[in-house]
């Protein structure tokens, strides 16, 4: 028997019965032999941590635009935190922690630079609107790997697509990953808040402290420990006590850090960077790499614009902007 045989035998052997086996996903777009070592989901988990656009997380913006010190959270090391949490759910509650990895390594890879002030920014420039968890899903389906895509399973493929809103993944791995995509954020934020002194802690609502605790370790232990407690297969779910203490700190994340002009100063200038940029390559679609030239005249400009400005990182769209925008010095000899 080789290894990948007994390690699907042995997650039917150890998984709850509610769990995604390997031996039973529904498949790739592409047909491909099977791994003799790797279960589907291992490969594709693979597979993504070895893609372009993941090292590229590294450099864009999670919340805090070009901060002053190397403590504040980057994209990818959200991407790492959303990976824990959820894998420590999928683990505890016996899913299969191969998919959770995949769908929560893989769920921002779209995302743009800057934040979410770069997607509001390519969401009012792009005909048919910019959401970063559908360019994830065209990240590993279209982009990657010079226009043949990753080739990913249909587990995991579902899971990235839901991990933020409307429907839910179809499977209890993605669903859990959609979880732990929120735990991560409010609270990493609050942490990220306080270190930038745009937030006193002593301000954070009570209803939410009180029941979660005073520090982001206690919170995202009372929110794992309220989800093993209380998910009723397949519905992965928080208590209600925990639930709501969970809305009411987001609630009041999303009215003041996420609002705060100190924090949030910088992005003012996003849109305009991003729109220069957008307009600059319409007009110079030839300056572009040869796979956003070939999705160009496949698929029209604005998509290839879209596509190449949004797997920027954050210092390669500025200094993308200076070199086109801002006068360079010069010496007369």
């Amino acid at each position: 028997m080789d290894v990948r045989l007994r390690t699907e035998e042995i997650e039917h052997l150890t998984l709850a019965s509610w769990a995604s086996f390997s031996d039973q996903s529904r498949g790739r777009a592409r047909p491909e032999p099977q791994d003799p070592i790797r279960p589907v989901y291992q490969r594709d988990r693979d597979r993504i941590i070895h893609c372009k656009a993941f090292r590229r997380l590294k450099q864009k913006t999670q919340v805090f635009l070009s901060p002053e010190g190397d403590l504040y959270r980057t994209r990818l090391t959200h991407t790492l935190e959303v990976s824990q949490i959820a894998r420590t759910i999928a683990r505890a509650l016996r899913l299969n922690e191969d998919l959770t990895e995949a769908i929560a390594l893989a769920h921002d890879l779209g995302h743009t630079p800057f934040g979410h002030a770069g997607e509001r920014a390519l969401n009012n420039l792009h005909p048919g609107g910019f959401k970063h968890y559908e360019q994830s899903l065209r990240v590993v389906d279209r982009l990657e790997k010079d226009g043949s895509g990753l080739n990913l399973t249909w587990e995991v493929r579902n899971g990235i697509v839901n991990h933020t809103k409307g429907t839910w993944a179809a499977t209890p791995e993605g669903r859990i990953v959609r979880m732990a995509d929120q735990i991560a954020y409010v609270n990493h934020d609050v942490e990220d808040a306080v270190r930038a002194g745009v937030l006193d802690p002593d301000v954070l609502p009570r209803e939410a402290t009180d029941v979660l605790g005073q520090t982001k370790s206690a919170r995202i232990t009372a929110m794992i420990n309220s989800i093993l407690v209380h998910t009723e297969p397949p519905v992965i779910q928080a208590g209600p006590v925990e639930d709501e203490a969970f809305r009411a700190l987001k609630a009041f994340m999303y009215s003041t850090v996420y609002v705060d002009k100190v924090a949030k100063h910088e992005e003012q200038k996003v849109e305009k960077v991003i729109e220069a940029l957008y307009d600059y390559y319409m007009a110079h679609a030839e300056q572009m790499s040869a796979l956003y030239q070939r999705i160009a005249e496949e698929e029209g400009e604005d998509r290839a614009v879209t596509d190449y400005i949004s797997g920027m990182s954050d210092d390669f769209a500025i200094r993308s902007f200076e070199q086109f925008y801002v006068p360079k010095r010069w010496h007369v000899l």
